[in-house]
């Protein structure tokens, strides 16, 4: 074999290898049915709720899981304030798991300055400090989620801790699938939430 042919092939194997990216923050990738959304996460202003949610990821608690639950505005009582996101995590699939979690500390968007912007991600909650494995990415701007906000009786907001990069169409897809009440009918699967 020349050295000619012997570069070009070693040449052709280096392009063929794709490099796996760098990011200065966490990404992660939620495969459903639909394609990937790709959420960029931030660790140095919400280390509790990411760490967290990280662990849940490498321990595969999301293989299987499933988005069940869509808020848009017709689908909220007239007198409540609205908000429009849509929610998934394991509560569906695996509720012994979900309810068996240990709540996370609350890090509110007062601390963090993780506002409820389009395509955040935040920790579904019911007190604060309740916050487990169910999340939800909100659509449009959402400050009745934040801290002070109206969309909260404890006025705490929710833990916001990190952004769709890639696939926004893909959580206005989402949102828009068939609902029972508030409920998607049926979920949208997730196969697996992994890191990229």
């Amino acid at each position: 074999m020349s050295a000619r042919y012997s570069i070009v092939i070693l040449f052709a194997l280096f392009l063929g290898c794709k490099p796996k990216p760098v990011y200065e923050n966490p990404h992660v990738l939620i495969q459903t049915k639909y394609g990937e959304i790709e959420l960029e996460l931030y660790p140095k202003k919400a280390p509790k709720t990411v760490a967290a949610f990280l662990s849940y990821v490498d321990s595969g608690f999301y293989f299987n899981s499933g988005f069940y639950r869509a808020l848009n505005m017709e689908n909220q009582p007239s007198n409540a304030p609205k908000t429009e996101l849509i929610q998934g995590g394991i509560w569906k699939t695996n509720y012994k798991k979900a309810v068996s979690i240990k709540g996370i500390p609350h890090e509110s968007t007062k601390e963090t300055g993780i506002l409820h912007t389009e395509g955040v991600i935040s920790l579904a909650r019911a007190a604060p400090g309740t916050a487990g494995t169910e999340f939800f990415i909100v659509i449009g701007n959402q400050p009745g989620l934040d801290f002070g906000g109206e969309n909260c009786e404890d006025r705490q907001g929710y833990a916001a801790f990190g952004k769709v990069v890639k696939g926004l169409n893909l959580v206005f897809k989402i949102s828009g699938q068939k609902l029972n009440g508030q409920y998607l009918w049926p979920q949208v699967d997730i196969y697996n939430i992994v890191r990229h």
